[in-house]
């Protein structure tokens, strides 16, 4: 496996040829071709290089897909008792690239000529992620009728139900006491 390690908006990114990255805003317009530098690390197969600080006559080719923006982080600062809250957001400007090519600067010249040459159109590997099962049939969907109140079947009550007598509220009545019946109070001398 080919692989690189590059270094781009202070971060370091593994770059496989046909994967796709994403990097922090780069100054390119989408569709456009970039040569990413410094190339840190170089694995070809069992072949390491490491860079001090960087490998020389290494080069990493990608195209520009498109320009997006990332989700938005929220920012809200508050002082404690002192009725202070701020709300503010931020959405980071991000570059999608298609790595096209890792290697040493001629041999990306004879694999562009090698496919010239054969005329046809050489397809990139695609990275497959994992093939679903087979779906599982569908359960059946029981649909319920609904019925009006007026055409409900009346059931009648059960043994039970019909031994049991049905309370009835006792009524009494509350008499409030009259002005008359209460004691009058006197002061004290």
């Amino acid at each position: 496996m080919k692989y690189a390690i590059i270094e781009s908006g202070g971060k370091q990114y593994k770059v496989v040829e046909g994967e796709m990255i994403e990097v922090d805003r780069l100054p390119a317009a989408s569709g456009g071709q970039i040569d990413l530098d410094p190339v840190l690390l170089m694995v070809e197969g069992d072949q390491i290089a490491v860079g001090t600080p960087t490998v020389a006559g290494i080069q990493v080719k990608a195209t520009v897909l498109d320009h997006f923006r990332g989700p938005k982080v929220v920012i809200f600062k508050y002082r404690p008792k002192k009725r202070y809250r701020v709300k503010g957001g931020h959405r980071q400007q991000h570059t999608r690239l298609m790595i096209d090519w890792v290697g040493k600067p001629g041999e990306f010249k004879k694999a562009a000529k090698v496919e010239q040459s054969a005329g046809a159109k050489v397809e990139r590997p695609v990275k497959v992620g994992k093939v679903p099962a087979k779906a599982a049939p569908a359960k059946a969907v029981v649909v319920k009728k609904s019925v009006k109140p007026s055409e409900r079947k009346k059931v009648a009550p059960t043994a039970k139900a019909a031994a049991k007598p049905k309370k009835v509220p006792e009524t009494t009545k509350t008499v409030k006491p009259s002005a008359a019946s209460k004691p009058k109070k006197t002061a004290k001398k």
